[in-house]
């Protein structure tokens, strides 16, 4: 299930005193109703034979969950360690397998017995707050019970209507139970990273990538796996943990990879990741008779922000200036960091011809404003008390498909020489490349 990487108030370390009133209320609400859930239908189960099979089958689920964690704890700790944004975990197998099959308290049981040891083993460790992982375990909880509550209690095997599992009828069932108990997290956890960051979060920042829905969309599969043979077989659920570890082992290929390709102070592409995704998107655009457009951009004087902040207090400053030009573009660009103060964009699906030169300048501007308007307040630890740096600047030289050449060497060229022309002429200012550069150039001015 999935967790954000970052404690919802955004620092790791902060005590739970130090968190947002809204985002206290939350905790408190969530963790509140979680726990009376799970009171309040444990004390009204009915003491019957079948309650005391459930109850066994819970612990059973239990165990499973321990001992795939304890199989696969070496991989999740590196998995948090790599994770940037986001972090799904596996135990959706069990947790998930728990709302199919038992009644909704003691599937709750069974997610509060599978994250006690998991904080144990892999959260604890790899320095998450406390606080944290209560919350977690208690959106788990409550996505299980909204799952539970779609399904009868130890009925998988025949759903609403009489329809057997294998029917349509019983797998938009059990789908609706994979959209409740995915949901119900997701919202939650978009909840507590928008009252603790005070500010709205991007769909995809909420949602997470692709990737990572796919990656729960397959645990989820096998917990309805595990849990049918569970009905069956209960010895036959043990062949679910090796396809599992396989997974936990391809999840951490993916990851490592991404890490790879993340420049660690921007958060961008690193210049070999940006030239791959770049000759990609200019190949395919000149196959299908479109353009891209490229820029190179480069911070301004930036040696005397270094000098007279800090180098701390410099890498803010290329924080923010990666966020202005993430801000500025769209999904399907591609942004990077060329070394040092400078910054490479790719833009995707540009018109051919005048038009799309017009695209790519706009972008350009858009992007030299907003990083003219910065203010960056860095550390105090790094940069002296109320420390705000301001008046920064950037020089952009771009480059069209088409116009400028159609290879990614030959746009990277001219916009290297655009912007060598927009320093020459005093900074602060967008080229072109091609004979219009000049023409196009000269509408932006300095600030």
């Amino acid at each position: 299930m999935r967790a954000s990487r970052r404690s919802p108030g955004g620092a790791r370390d902060w005590p739970i005193r130090g968190l947002p009133g809204p985002l206290l209320v939350l905790l408190l609400v969530v963790e509140t109703a979680a726990v009376t859930l799970v009171a309040v239908g444990l004390v009204l189960l009915p003491a019957t034979r079948a309650t005391g099979t459930a109850a066994l089958g819970a612990a059973g689920l239990v165990a499973l969950g321990v001992l795939h964690t304890e199989l696969a704890t070496g991989i999740e700790r590196v998995r948090r360690r790599v994770a940037h944004s986001s972090y799904f975990d596996l135990s959706s197998v069990w947790t998930f397998a728990a709302a199919l099959l038992l009644p909704g308290p003691l599937a709750g049981l069974v997610v509060a017995g599978i994250y006690v040891h998991l904080w144990w083993r892999v959260w604890r460790p790899a320095g998450a707050a406390l606080y944290r992982h209560v919350y977690t375990t208690a959106t788990v909880v409550l996505a299980a019970t909204a799952a539970a509550a779609l399904l009868p209690a130890g009925r998988i095997a025949a759903v609403p209507g009489g329809g057997a599992v294998g029917t349509l009828a019983g797998i938009a069932v059990l789908l609706a139970a994979m959209a409740g108990y995915v949901l119900v997290n997701q919202v939650l956890v978009a909840l507590a990273l928008a009252l603790g960051a005070g500010r709205r979060f991007a769909l995809r920042e909420v949602l997470g990538d692709l990737d990572d829905h796919v990656l729960e969309g397959a645990t989820l599969c096998l917990a309805v796996l595990a849990a049918l043979a569970a009905t069956r077989e209960p010895l036959l659920v043990l062949l679910v943990l090796p396809p599992l570890l396989v997974l936990h082992r391809a999840v951490l290929i993916r990851q490592l990879e991404e890490r790879a390709n993340t420049d660690a102070k921007t958060g961008l592409l690193t210049a070999a990741a940006w030239r791959g995704r770049a000759h990609r998107a200019t190949v395919r655009a000149r196959r299908q008779r479109g353009s891209v457009g490229v820029l190179i951009l480069d911070l301004d004087h930036f040696k005397a922000v270094n000098d007279g902040y800090g180098h701390l207090a410099g890498d803010e400053v290329l924080a923010a200036v990666s966020g202005s030009l993430l801000a500025e573009v769209r999904d399907g660009d591609a942004v990077g960091r060329f070394g040092g103060e400078e910054f490479v964009v790719l833009l995707a699906g540009l018109p051919r011809g005048l038009e799309g030169r017009a695209q790519a300048h706009a972008a350009a501007e858009r992007i030299r404003r907003r990083v003219r308007a910065l203010a960056v307040h860095p550390d105090p630890a790094g940069a002296g008390p109320s420390t705000t740096i301001g008046d920064l600047s950037i020089s952009v030289g771009a480059a069209l498909q088409g116009l400028d050449g159609e290879t990614l060497d030959d746009l990277m060229q001219v916009a290297d020489y655009a912007l060598y022309e927009a320093k020459r002429a005093g900074r602060n200012r967008v080229r072109l490349g091609g004979d219009a550069g000049t023409l196009d150039g000269d509408r932006s001015q300095a600030d």
